[in-house]
């Protein structure tokens, strides 16, 4: 199978290298005749620059080659939302991705995908800083900013960085079963398919409470009060509005509810508080607003896909530091030994 990674000067280093490595690591559990054939295409032969400053060999430029790739996957990179391509580009890449039998990007690759019209009505995803622009730039394509990766027919999309990992760990479990990709998952020592999405990363309220000056004020006074059961007119009468005009200007620049836009804000609280701290579940719930432990849970559950015992031995420092002994699998002893830690803190 013919696998070309697109990159250009400023790709995110992990976005080339994981893909490779997943590939890489898959070949040697193959036939020599069936492997991934894997090459880095540039704008023209020679070296690339990564945005930590790695330089990468680029053996071809995509004028130069006439091979009909089976998969391509564009890289990602911190300034590629600003890019405007080529058009000669854009229109190799229509045709490639036209004749491939899959095609898709890492993190916001997915941009270089837009200009070329390849994501018009597709469901993608992107890393969760770039979600939004990626929705305003090509509101055709149907952006789902909480997705790991995810497929719609031929085309695949990843969020950020090491999601590109995640990604090709799928490719290979549809070319090869899902056993070979978790000989692949062990060896590098990954998951195989990682629980929630990317909101549990992602500081979700930073966008909303930065679009007008009453949301900010809203998002204090709520972050000041998360304890307190609060209304709507609690809220409107904390930054001296109407009820009438409090609603107006949530549903023109939250656009989220009030009372959503309060659970956001408990749900991102405890997540700090998760994180920092070795305060019982049910001490956390009470001090953020939950009316218990459970409500806490059923609330991380539905918003971020993982429990607050899991978010915790996900990110809390004590639990990235404590050595792990005697991992055997990827699937079972690692989440057995994270759940112990959960249970501990």
């Amino acid at each position: 199978m013919k696998v070309a990674i697109i990159l250009f000067d400023g790709v995110q280093a992990l976005d080339v290298a994981g893909p490779l490595d997943v590939f890489a690591e898959a070949n040697t559990h193959l036939p020599a005749d069936q492997r991934y054939e894997v090459s880095l295409v540039g704008r023209e032969a020679g070296l690339v620059t990564c945005s930590n400053g790695m330089q990468l060999v680029v053996p071809v430029g995509y004028l130069d080659s006439d091979i009909q790739y089976d998969l391509l996957l564009v890289a990602g990179g911190p300034q590629l939302p600003d890019w405007d391509p080529p058009v000669e580009f854009l229109a190799w890449l229509r045709r490639q991705a036209l004749g491939a039998a899959r095609f898709g990007a890492v993190c916001n690759g997915a941009f270089v995908l837009g200009h070329a019209g390849l994501l018009d009505g597709k469901q993608v995803t992107t890393h969760w800083a770039d979600a939004g622009r990626l929705a305003r730039t090509f509101p055709r394509a149907r952006v789902q900013p909480d997705k790991i990766f995810m497929r719609d027919d031929n085309l695949f999309t990843s969020a950020g960085v090491s999601a590109g990992i995640d990604l090709c760990l799928s490719l290979v479990a549809e070319d090869w079963g899902h056993e070979h990709a978790m000989r692949v998952a062990r060896r590098l020592i990954v998951y195989i398919q990682r629980e929630g999405g990317q909101s549990q990363y992602s500081p979700y309220l930073a966008e909303v409470t930065e679009e007008a000056p009453i949301i900010s004020r809203v998002h204090r006074y709520v972050t000041e009060h998360i304890g307190d059961a609060l209304s709507i007119e609690q809220l409107a009468n904390a930054v001296s509005v109407s009820r009438r005009t409090f609603s107006r200007v949530f549903a023109k620049y939250a656009q989220v509810t009030p009372s959503a836009f309060v659970e956001q804000v408990r749900v991102d609280t405890a997540r700090k508080r998760l994180e920092s701290s070795d305060a019982p579940l049910k001490t956390i719930a009470f001090e953020c607003g939950f009316h218990s432990a459970t409500h806490m849970r059923t609330t991380f559950s539905r918003r971020l896909n993982v429990t607050p015992k899991q978010y915790r031995a996900r990110f809390r420092g004590a639990a990235q530091t404590r050595p792990v002994h005697h991992v055997e699998t990827i699937e079972t002893v690692v989440p057995m030994e994270l759940e112990a830690l959960a249970e501990a803190a």
